[in-house]
């Protein structure tokens, strides 16, 4: 079984860290990259065609919810996982609208992020069923 890839954004080293950290507890998953806004982002997308990449909201140059959409022209198949700080419903809800599959709240629960990704990768397990 081939592994669920990944590439992290965040203009926060720290939180790319701690990020990375979680996702690579697993052994089915692989961080092929980080960003740290969403032009980077983008780039990191379409040179890497990850399975799941996340991405800040606020961010420099280009923040995560004007990323989106140029993400998934890049790279269609990728599933974008917001992440968040607390109070950015608002924004969590437009991201979700251009594209992005799910949401996870900083400060990081470990729990959470492998919900948020669990829950990806079950909506695509049910869309190649049909």
């Amino acid at each position: 079984m081939s592994k669920t890839t990944f590439v992290i954004t965040d203009d926060a080293v720290f939180m790319r860290t701690l990020l990375r950290k979680i996702i690579e507890q697993d052994e089915n998953f692989e961080v092929l990259g980080e960003a740290s806004n969403g032009r980077e982002a983008i780039e990191a997308a379409e040179k890497y065609q990850p399975d799941i990449l996340t991405l800040d909201i606020t961010m420099p140059e280009m923040d995560g919810i004007q990323a989106v959409r140029e993400i998934l022209k890049v790279s269609p198949k990728t599933n974008i996982i917001m992440v968040s700080a607390m109070g950015q419903q608002s924004m969590v809800i437009e991201a979700i609208k251009q594209g992005a599959k799910d949401f996870v709240v900083k400060p990081f629960d470990r729990t959470r992020v492998f919900q948020s990704i669990n829950n990806v990768l079950a909506m695509n397990d049910q869309g190649n069923k049909e």
